[in-house]
């Protein structure tokens, strides 16, 4: 995840038009930030990978994480308020998150406010522009609603965007006159820029339009693909990991997908569907999931092993279900990393395990000679009931 400073900074390389700003990580600094940049209003942004940031609070008790003002000289003292505290807002953790940048932008108004974006569309095996008048607010509620009002193009990988579709996706978002060049124009630069940092989303929200007559993309959201990291080193590290779960991190270098969550059974599944299966079934059980673990594909021994090592850090974990469908893995692989798993962790809570699969009768049999108090089950209806019965009886 990017910040919305970093994609602005993203956008403005590729010609993008975006207002003026200035990023600072002290008050002094945002101080002369909002002096240099000489604006009739300057709005103060917090900088953080959340949103609701503008009815977010701070703990020094400063209200607002973005504050507007005409006057340069209190922006100091604003940022003084912002830097170092932490900010809760609908979308943070309990805490809220500690604001470490703020960043100092001119304000411009805007007299019409459209949704615009670039995404991946499957049914089209490839990117899709999708753009609605009906900017500034939440476009699911404009799709449920008005749904006419939601624009399409489907754009030709080898093509790109033609002159013909930017000037038409311009009129539909209502830019007219000269503006609708200016907006063509816009719309070619951010295909441009999905192209160039191996976008799978840029959502532009709002896409305004100026007193002035000026088209301007005010907030951005963009998502990378993973798989391009090799090739966008630059990008990639501007990842701020200081914001993301410490165990989710720790997952990642294994290659493990990890998503913690409130309940007491953790999860321990091969490919993402299967777990989010393995989560709905403990729950219609009468069970609460403690996380959502995808082990991939070409798991090793290794990661079985470092993933247990995970799921028996969690203090809330009362019980483990595995549940593995071996196709490309091998079921013995995980039986080895599980008895070498539970000997070296001395594994304390109970541990129900369901294989399915790919050599599962020599995985079965390392299990039940493995001497270790592991529950076997059938299917997966039945390791979700063990699983819930198991944390019963304690």
């Amino acid at each position: 995840f990017v910040s919305e400073y970093q994609s602005k900074k993203l956008m403005q390389e590729s010609g993008v038009t975006v207002q003026r700003f200035y990023v600072a990580d002290n008050a002094p600094d945002a101080l002369q930030a909002a002096k240099r940049l000489g604006a009739k209003e300057i709005v103060l942004k917090a900088q953080i990978l959340a949103g609701g940031r503008g009815k977010g609070v701070f703990d020094s008790g400063l209200k607002g994480g973005v504050h507007l003002t005409k006057d340069p000289s209190v922006v100091g003292e604003l940022a003084k308020k912002m830097l170092g505290y932490s900010l809760t807002t609908k979308q943070t953790p309990k805490e809220g998150v500690k604001v470490k940048t703020v960043m100092v932008a001119e304000a411009l108004d805007i007299t019409r406010e459209t949704y615009f974006a670039i995404l991946m569309d499957r049914a089209c095996n490839g990117p899709v522009m999708v753009g609605s008048p009906q900017g500034g607010m939440d476009i699911e509620e404009v799709a449920d609603k008005t749904p006419e009002l939601i624009f399409k193009e489907v754009i030709d990988i080898f093509e790109g965007v033609r002159d013909d579709q930017a000037l038409r996706m311009a009129a539909n978002l209502g830019f007219k006159g000269p503006l609708e060049r200016q907006a063509a124009d816009q719309i070619k630069r951010l295909y441009d820029l999905f192209l160039k940092v191996d976008a799978t989303q840029v959502e532009v929200n709002p896409l305004g339009e100026t007193p002035e007559g000026q088209v301007v993309c005010f907030d951005a959201k963009i998502n990378f693909d993973d798989n391009a990291e090799f090739r966008q080193k630059a990008v990639f590290a501007m990842d701020d990991m200081s914001e993301s779960d410490p165990t989710e991190m720790e997952a990642a270098k294994w290659d493990l997908k990890y998503i913690g969550l409130d309940g007491n059974i953790a999860c321990f599944v091969n490919g993402a569907g299967l777990a989010m299966a393995t989560c709905d079934i403990i729950d219609l059980h009468g069970g609460k999931p403690a996380n959502f673990l995808d082990l991939g594909g070409g798991v090793k021994e290794k990661q079985v092993y470092e993933a247990f090592k995970l799921l028996t850090a969690d203090p809330k974990v009362e019980a483990i279900l595995v549940n593995i469908f071996g196709g490309i893995v091998n079921c013995a692989i995980i039986a080895n990393g599980i008895t070498k798993a539970c000997r070296e962790l001395e594994l304390k809570v109970p541990l129900v395990v369901r294989l399915e699969g790919t050599n599962v009768q020599e995985a079965k049999r390392i299990l039940s000679e493995s001497g270790l108090p592991i529950v076997a089950a059938n299917d997966l209806e039945d390791a979700a009931k063990k699983a819930v019965a198991a944390i019963a009886k304690k």
